[in-house]
């Protein structure tokens, strides 16, 4: 019966026109929303959207709130927390259903929380999931291809992404530094807080001070409908990365993240821009962010012993680089090695990044295993079979390339790739619960487990 209801779903999706399920996901969320009184008009709703970060900029944010005194309810991909209590999110959606969300706003209310702090998806807003939610401030992480197969193309998803800031006319907070940034600039809102590292825009009340003529500071505050002086720029200084943290200066603030990788400043300043919108000082950002230990399932060190083994999400592109290039500038010297496990999520899905991955796979590492991540309805041998296409678009040596499906298999090779002081990271699930298989089933998974007991059983 379970997979006659997954199927015929399945089938309404792709045959019913596009106007009808419009209006089945715009009722449902005015349902929801009625339903359960208009919860988000009693809360200040705090929403972040992007293809990264999302998840770490949630936490890193509700550390802040938090450590300023107030009450903050959380819902992310990862878990859902009300006023201090938590659970898991088991449901392998990162935005909900519209009456979960209504409901989980409700019970904030209930619980007397002063911020809810939500994660919003691209797919979540073609639904119209962020309708009827009244957002306080909403904040850009970054942007890049991502979902364009349910989109149809990166500009649609770019516009999918943008829906949120034309509903949300409050707060803007975005990263300038992304290249997408033009895009989000031109929707208007009461306030905008910039953020970045390498852009030299200097927000102030003058044209001269943004370092830009007469004529484009007027187009800008036309675009925005607003005046240049309603604009803030958070800028990160004095930065210094390593294998112990990172250091940075916001003002004459110094900063300290007990993380690894440059992106991660980034996630911070989308916090610290949030707070700020807020009122909350730079000090309360800092005391916030320092207590913070990062988040379960991206960039984690689950083994450290006579080698060091990492578990990531890292499901795009953009995010896999980043991922080894963090691992490679902190501990790669030209005695040990890179080994990587590596699969491609979402079956049936996004096949244009699986060649990229394999590609990206080949340039970093040094040996590569291919396996299963999440093939749904689809051959898994056909997804490896993809990204292998990649890894052989350059000379990799063929000696130092597995396949193997079974994914603990695949961990437990690595493991015993691992040499003294090797780096061996898995990608593509985090700290996901669970695998997604053929029919709509699913089974018991966590690679940061399966790490464990495949490492203590060497």
């Amino acid at each position: 019966m379970k997979d006659f209801l997954y199927q015929l779903k399945n089938t309404i999706k792709k045959i019913a026109p596009s106007f009808l399920l419009d209006w089945y996901h715009f009722s449902l969320v005015f349902l929801a929303a009625l339903a359960y009184g208009f919860p988000s008009k009693k809360l200040k709703v705090i929403g972040v959207t992007g293809t990264s970060g999302k998840s770490t900029v949630l936490e890193m944010t509700s550390n802040i709130l938090e450590k300023a005194g107030c009450k903050v309810a959380s819902l992310s991909s990862i878990r859902f927390r009300l006023a201090g209590k938590e659970e898991p999110n088991n449901l392998r959606m990162t935005l909900p259903g519209r009456f979960f969300v209504q409901k989980f706003l409700r019970k904030a209310v209930n619980c007397g929380c002063e911020y809810a702090v939500l994660e919003i998806t691209s797919e979540g807003i073609k639904q119209y999931r962020h309708f009827f939610i009244d957002f306080k401030a909403v904040a850009l992480t970054n942007l890049s291809p991502e979902h364009i197969e349910a989109h149809g193309s990166f500009e649609k998803y770019k516009e999918a992404k943008g829906k949120l800031f034309q509903a949300a006319k409050n707060i803007h907070i975005i990263n300038i530094d992304d290249e997408n940034a033009e895009y989000f600039l031109k929707f208007p809102s009461k306030q905008k807080f910039y953020y970045g590292l390498n852009n030299n825009l200097k927000i102030g009340k003058y044209p001269a001070e943004l370092g830009i003529s007469r004529p484009e500071a007027r187009k800008l505050e036309i675009d925005c409908k607003l005046k240049i002086e309603n604009c803030k720029f958070i800028k990160a200084t004095d930065v210094n990365t390593s294998s112990s943290g990172i250091n940075f200066k916001v003002e004459n603030t110094a900063f300290y993240l007990h993380l690894l990788g440059g992106f991660n400043i980034y996630n911070a300043l989308t916090a610290i821009s949030i707070a700020r919108s807020q009122g909350i000082s730079l000090e309360t950002c800092r005391l916030g962010l320092e207590r913070f230990r990062g988040v379960s399932g991206r960039m984690e060190k689950v083994i450290d012993a006579s080698f060091k083994a990492f578990v990531d999400y890292a499901i795009t592109p953009n995010a896999l680089e980043k991922a080894y290039q963090t691992l490679i500038g902190n501990y790669k010297t030209d005695t040990n090695s890179l080994i990587c496990v590596l699969g491609s999520c979402g079956g049936g899905r996004d096949k244009w990044k699986r060649p990229v991955l394999g590609e990206i796979a080949s340039r970093y590492c040094d040996r590569i295993i291919l396996t299963n991540e999440d093939p749904y309805d689809e051959d898994p041998n056909e997804i490896l079979s993809m990204i292998k296409e990649g890894v052989f678009k350059t000379d990799f040596n063929k000696n130092n390339f597995y396949e193997i499906i079974d994914r603990r298999q695949a961990i437990k090779k690595g493991l015993e790739l691992a040499g003294l002081n090797d780096i061996f990271i898995i990608t593509g699930k985090g700290c996901e619960p669970s695998m997604c298989l053929a029919g709509g089933r699913q089974i018991t998974w966590d690679d940061r487990l399966a790490v464990r007991e495949e490492f203590a059983s060497l």
